[in-house]
């Protein structure tokens, strides 16, 4: 996936939040000479604490493998194609996503969305990108993806994801706002269980906590415990989100 790589510039301080957005493109990845790295994320329908472990928006089946309709096809350098989906979308929810198709003509092809109109039956989407390969009315089937950093959600209590790993942010965070999210090098994190220097944790217990590995389940590991510290309280862990 391309993400946008910033040294310096940046119109927000790692440390702040905003009710608008100030960097031009969510995921935009930050790094720092202490090797922490930040992507900026904007916050789902719930306020997040500084530590809590998040995670992205779970996939919308209403936009997943859709055929194109009569009126949806799209010629190669197109920007934008028509999209009937199975529900309702919100105005520029996928803007800084990606489309794909997933099925027929223009099969494996990635893009990136510009934004669209809020809508059911035949909503414009705009791309990032021109076509590749063309889109073909009635034929090609197409999947979004809302950017991993847009709306993100205190991970669940449970041991299956449903839900791909977004970071950890360094401040709290009031719902819908921007903020830098981190992914990648030391980090306070909120611990559930017996911690133990070194080994793996993942989010498998408490809300928002980072736990011990099950050896009997197969989940995605956020880091290594640097300084390890009593449940429900914060130790320190070396992060590192896949993909980053």
């Amino acid at each position: 996936m391309s993400k946008n790589i910033k040294v310096s510039g940046f119109a927000q301080d790692i440390y702040a939040q905003s009710s608008s957005q100030k960097e031009a493109e969510l995921d935009t990845v930050r790094a720092l000479y202490d090797g922490r790295v930040f992507a900026y994320a904007r916050a789902g329908a719930t306020a997040l604490a500084a530590g809590v472990a998040t995670t992205s928006s779970a996939p919308d089946a209403n936009v997943m493998t859709r055929t194109l309709s009569a009126n949806g096809g799209a010629a190669i350098g197109a920007t934008e194609f028509k999209l009937t989906t199975g529900g309702a979308i919100t105005a520029d929810f996928y803007k800084d996503g990606y489309v794909w198709a997933s099925n027929e003509a223009g099969e494996g092809h990635l893009y990136r969305v510009k934004g669209h109109a809020a809508g059911t039956t035949d909503t414009v989407i705009y791309l990032k990108d021109p076509l590749r390969v063309a889109f073909v009315a009635s034929t090609t089937v197409v999947s979004m993806f809302a950017n991993r950093q847009s709306g993100v959600i205190i991970a669940a209590n449970n041991t299956t994801a449903v839900a791909a790993p977004a970071g950890i942010p360094p401040i709290a965070v009031t719902e819908y706002y921007y903020f830098w999210n981190q992914v990648k090098g030391p980090a306070v994190y909120l611990a559930s269980g017996t911690q133990v220097l070194g080994d793996p944790v993942a989010a498998l217990t408490s809300a928002g906590a980072l736990g011990p590995m099950s050896s009997s389940a197969i989940i995605t590991p956020w880091g290594i415990v640097l300084s390890k510290n009593a449940s429900t309280e914060y130790g320190l862990i070396a992060l590192a989100i896949p993909g980053y």
